[in-house]
């Protein structure tokens, strides 16, 4: 071993050993990583910054903001309120949502479409009567499973795609993926759904203390044309239930109603009064064309031109969720004297503290700081105004009714961009950029939207390490890994090198981001199957399936992250699920990956 890759092995295990830990950011850790590679001298002064240049860096963030457009153009919405209903079994739902998980994990990053079904499944849960744990996380690792099918369902992928390029000289297309992801991804899917989902552990529904506690009281309005019109309150509550709200009244005139209001015939200006999460109140709003009520100082007798223009105004599709600050000019004082909606063009829809629903006009309420307030209208949609009033925004919920012509834009770009790459036309890096250009002309993503949709630290991080990546390889660090492997398997056949690879490299992203998994296992992969004599495709491809099974700990993914508190899960939850369903995977995807990338 060289005094270079010595230097090199021990700056590697140095960010390794940092991002295991987690003290740090590890954007900051692989950056702190690059520079110090530089000034030893590992990597050269002019490729530091090469990584950001690099096509997989590029189309990790492209994914990400075109996985905003489906979701704002309604088109995912749409398909999972057609496909979801009540009254199934554990393993019917878990088929469905799990499938449905999986099919959108191909097209959009998989915590988006993880994101947009989890309030679905807790809904499910809560009203079957279910731990939620027990069909959350089998929903969490068949959107982990998903990703693997297609070239953009997982960054993995896309950085194989790049480390073939420069090994090979060729990329992965869109689909080479599939014949092997495909296969995984369904085995994985019907053993969690048929037996699997009984191994996770039952835990408190969390969940549902997690509704109570970010609860809000809102009051929304009934506007001409709105689908309530007509119906009686008792009849309006069978949608609120199915949106998990709880409508404690109506507003008539100067006139609030309770108890009495069930018996009452919903009209338009009526304002219903209800109690539920972000999410409920947003599906709730969606599924009967409601809007955010005008609050009192914008009544006729004090201000009827502030009215008059409210009225003009597009209704605003999104509510946000925010937090108070300390420092807010808002605290101690209410809606009503600030004069939100005439002077912010704010509406505030509910204001939630602390798990205490509040039973008072919301706009005389007065706000504290640490509450989170439920808002509408173009200002809370912008952050200088946020910023101004003190306010840190959590979440954003769109209650836009889906159009037809924005699913259609939306996924008719998309699979141009697919159809083009696939055919040789462009590259997929400049179609996917094209077709996030289009939905920007089609205002189905805005300008904020942009930046705020890519996940920086990620792009940061990947390019980074993707310098030290090639500096390891140029120094020959994967080819001293290749030959300890082809040591311990000396004797074997290559397919027991193969098995023993996808293994190691399960265990590291189990513990490690799995992009910094494989920007030091793709090399690798390529570098063993050359020693070997035997096709670099099977090794590669093995290494990107292994790379993205990150089922035993909550780190390994940020699914898995993103499911630990409503699930009510622990750190050892995860893997009496998660190591069966690894050797499923290994079970199914070596003779795979045999067939379909022979040796």
């Amino acid at each position: 071993m060289t005094i270079a890759q010595a230097e090199l092995f021990a700056l590697f295990a140095g960010i390794l050993g940092m991002l295991l830990w987690g003290r740090f950011r590890h954007d900051l850790v692989a950056a702190s990583g690059l520079f110090l590679a530089v000034l030893l001298g590992l990597v050269p002064e002019g490729n530091a910054f090469s990584g950001f240049s690099n096509p997989a860096v590029i189309i990790v963030a492209l994914v990400l903001i075109a996985s905003r457009a489906f979701e704002n153009s309604g088109a995912l919405g749409l398909m999972t309120g057609l496909l979801l209903r009540e009254g199934r079994s554990a393993p019917l739902h878990i088929s469905i949502i799990g499938g449905i998980g999986a099919g959108l994990s191909m097209v959009i990053n998989n915590v988006a479409a993880l994101a947009l079904l989890m309030p679905l499944d807790l809904q499910a849960a809560r009203k079957a009567g279910r731990a939620p744990g027990s069909t959350l996380m089998p929903l969490a690792f068949a959107t982990i499973l998903g990703g693997m099918v297609t070239l953009i369902g997982t960054p993995p992928n896309i950085i194989a795609s790049a480390v073939r390029q420069e090994q090979l000289g060729r990329p992965y297309q869109m689909f080479d993926f599939a014949p092997v992801g495909l296969a995984v991804a369904i085995a994985g899917i019907a053993f969690v759904a048929l037996a699997g989902w009984r191994l996770v552990p039952g835990r408190e529904d969390r969940a549902a203390a997690a509704v109570r506690e970010s609860s809000f009281k809102a009051e929304l309005l009934v506007p001409e044309g709105s689908r309530a019109i007509g119906q009686s309150v008792a009849e309006i509550e069978e949608d609120a239930e199915k949106s998990d709200l709880l409508i404690i009244g109506l507003i008539r005139g100067r006139e609030r109603h309770y108890a009495a209001a069930r018996r009452m015939i919903v009209a338009a200006d009526d304002i219903v009064l209800v109690e539920g999460s972000t999410d409920a109140i947003g599906a709730f709003i969606k599924s009967l064309g409601l809007q955010d009520a005008p609050q009192e100082e914008d009544a006729p007798a004090e201000a009827a031109a502030d009215e008059a223009e409210d009225k003009a105004k597009k209704f605003e599709p999104n509510i946000v969720e925010a937090v108070v600050r300390a420092d807010s000019r808002l605290a101690g004082r209410s809606a009503r004297e600030l004069a939100l909606r005439s002077r912010f063009g704010i509406t505030l829809l509910g204001i939630g503290h602390s798990d205490i629903f509040v039973r008072d006009v919301v706009q005389s309420r007065p706000i504290a700081a640490g509450d989170t307030l439920l808002m509408a209208g173009a200002g809370a949609s912008r952050q200088p105004t946020l910023d101004l009033l003190g306010l840190i925004p959590i979440g954003t919920v769109s209650v836009a009714a889906p159009t037809a012509w924005k699913i259609a834009v939306t996924v008719g770009l998309f699979a141009a961009a697919i159809a083009a790459a696939g055919l040789g036309l462009v590259s997929f890096t400049v179609a996917i950029g094209i077709a996030v250009a289009g939905y920007a002309a089609f205002g189905l993503i805005s300008g904020r939207e942009f930046y705020q949709q890519v996940e920086w630290p990620v792009v940061v991080m990947l390019a980074c390490l993707l310098p030290i990546g090639t500096a390891f390889e140029r120094l020959g660090g994967t080819a001293l890994i290749a030959d300890a492997i082809l040591e311990l398997t000396r004797g074997q056949s290559a397919v027991v090198a193969l098995v023993l690879l996808m293994v190691v490299v399960m265990t590291l992203s189990d513990v490690l981001n799995n992009v910094a998994t494989m920007v030091i296992a793709g090399p690798l992969a390529v570098q063993l199957a050359q020693k070997l004599g035997v096709n670099p495709d099977t090794f590669l491809m093995g290494t990107a399936i292994a790379t993205s099974c990150a089922f035993l700990t909550p780190i390994g993914h940020k699914n898995n992250t993103l499911i630990m508190g409503p699930g009510g899960f622990r750190f050892a939850d995860y893997w009496p699920l998660g190591l069966p369903l690894e050797i499923v995977v290994l079970a199914v995807g070596v003779p795979t990956l045999l067939v379909v990338w022979p040796l």
